[in-house]
C-alpha cells in the first residue's frame, strides 16, 4: 500500500489505471478537466495507454462504446451540459448491456450555468435517457472513496455489464489530500465483446416492434434487480439500537453531515453509497430505528426522491434542507437540526 497527496480528479486516473483502464475518450469540460489532462500526461509514461480527444460528449460516449466492443476498457469523464450530451450513448450502453464507466463531476445549470459544485446531476446520472436506470451509480464522500469506488465502478461494469458511474462534483475534484493506493486483489478481465473471426457476437442495438423490446427489457430488469444486492452499498455512523436524529446524506455533503455528527452525540448519518441501486432494505432498517429523519442535499429534491421512494410505507416525519448548488458545512447542519 502506498500514500500521496493529489486532488480528486488525479485519484480517478490513479484509480482508473489501477482498475485496468487503456483508453480515455473526453472531451473539456469544467471541473472535469483535470482528469483528461492528467490521463494524457500518463500516456506520455505508459506507451500502453491511449487518450482520444473528441469534438463533444457525444463522440466521446459513442467512442467509448466502440473501444468496449473491441474489448478495451475505455471511460469517459464529464460534467453539466456534457453529461446531458451523453445520455444518448448511455441509453445505448444501457439498453446493449455494455460496461460503460464513467466519470461525473456535478456542476450547477443551465448549461453554463456555474462550473464548480452542485448535487444538481443525480436524476441524470441515475435515471437519464429512454432507459430505465438499469446502471449503477457510486457516490463518494471523500477522496478514499474516490479511488475505491473508481476501480468499484469499473469491476461492478465488467462483471455484471451494465454502466456504471462514478457520480462526484467539483468540490472533491479539485480538493487535494492524502489517499492510499493500492493494487485492486480481484480485476474482472476484459473479452472481445464482439468475438473474433472464429466466432462472431451479433448485439441487437434496434428492434422489429415493441414486443422484442419488451421481452428484452423484461429480461435486463430481472437480472439487475437480482443483481442489486450484491452492488448496493451504504455506511451507518453511530449505530445504536434507538436513534434520535438520523440524516441521509451523499457525496460532500455526507462528509460535512459526518463532521455534525461527531460533535453532537444524538445524531447518526445513513449515507448511500450506491444511489443505483439504492440500499432500500438497509435504508429501512435503519430510519426504523430513528425518532425523526433529515434529508441533506445540495439539490431541490432529487436525492430526497431517492430516499422518500426507499422509505415508503413508513411512517416517519422526514425534515428536508436542500441547497441547490452550494456547499453545506457541518456548522450550518448542527445550527438546523437545533
Amino acid at each position: 500500500m502506498e500514500k500521496g497527496l493529489f486532488t480528486g480528479n488525479e485519484i480517478v486516473v490513479k484509480a482508473a489505471i489501477q482498475a485496468g483502464a487503456q483508453l480515455m475518450f473526453g472531451y473539456p469540460i469544467t471541473p472535469s478537466t483535470e482528469i483528461l489532462e492528467a490521463f494524457a500526461e500518463e500516456t506520455l509514461y505508459h506507451p500502453e495507454l491511449h487518450l482520444i480527444q473528441t469534438e463533444d460528449e457525444i463522440s466521446a460516449g459513442f467512442g467509448v462504446i466502440g473501444a468496449i466492443l473491441g474489448g478495451k476498457k475505455a471511460f469517459t469523464a464529464t460534467a453539466g451540459p456534457g453529461t446531458v450530451l451523453m445520455q444518448d450513448p448511455i441509453s445505448m450502453a444501457e439498453a446493449m448491456r455494455l460496461p460503460f464507466v464513467g466519470i461525473i463531476t456535478q456542476r450547477g445549470g443551465p448549461s453554463t450555468g456555474t462550473v464548480i459544485y452542485s448535487q444538481q446531476e443525480v436524476t441524470l446520472t441515475c435515471f437519464g435517457g429512454n432507459t430505465e436506470g438499469l446502471r449503477f451509480v457510486y457516490s463518494p464522500s471523500n477522496l478514499q472513496e474516490i479511488y475505491d469506488l473508481t476501480i468499484a465502478a469499473f469491476n461492478s461494469a465488467w462483471k455484471y455489464r451494465f454502466p456504471a458511474f462514478l457520480l462526484t462534483d467539483g468540490y472533491l475534484g479539485k480538493t487535494k489530500g492524502e489517499v492510499c493506493f493500492y493494487q485492486p486483489k480481484h480485476l474482472i478481465k476484459t473479452k472481445k465483446i464482439l468475438g473474433d473471426e472464429k466466432t462472431i457476437v451479433h448485439i441487437r442495438n434496434t428492434y422489429s416492434t415493441e414486443e422484442e423490446l419488451f421481452a428484452i427489457l423484461r429480461r435486463n430488469l430481472s437480472e439487475y434487480q437480482r443483481i442489486a444486492k450484491k452492488v448496493s452499498r451504504y455506511r451507518v455512523y453511530r449505530k445504536r439500537k434507538e436513534i434520535d436524529y438520523l440524516i441521509f446524506a451523499h457525496g460532500s455533503v455526507a462528509s460535512a453531515c459526518l463532521a455534525a455528527c461527531e460533535a453532537k452525540t444524538n445524531l447518526a448519518l445513513f449515507q448511500p453509497i450506491t444511489l443505483r441501486p439504492f440500499p432500500r432494505q438497509a435504508a429501512k432498517f435503519w430510519a426504523k430505528k430513528a425518532k425523526k429523519l433529515f434529508i441533506i442535499e445540495s439539490s431541490a429534491g432529487q436525492f430526497a426522491r431517492l430516499v422518500k421512494e426507499a422509505l415508503s410505507g413508513l411512517a416517519l416525519e422526514i425534515i428536508e434542507y436542500q441547497k441547490p448548488a452550494l456547499g453545506i458545512t457541518p456548522k450550518e447542519i448542527l445550527e438546523w437540526v437545533r
